[in-house]
């Protein structure tokens, strides 16, 4: 799975309990995206999640 490459966001492991009290485990996937950012002038692809996006951690290119 995809990891944020600004925090290192990824995937978060733990255990699903039902309503019986079941227990098996699961995981929680960070919501990546691929977006193109500018980095030192130049235009590069990165994985990114949306926290990151929505505080503007990275600059979107046009």
């Amino acid at each position: 799975m995809a990891k944020c490459e600004i925090c290192g966001k990824g995937v978060a492991f733990g255990i699903k309990v039902s309503h019986s009290h079941r227990r098996s485990n699961r995981t929680w996937k960070a919501n990546v995206r691929p977006v193109r950012t500018v980095v030192n002038g130049t235009s590069k692809k990165m994985n990114i999640c949306t926290s990151c996006l929505r505080t503007l951690k990275a600059g979107k290119a046009i």
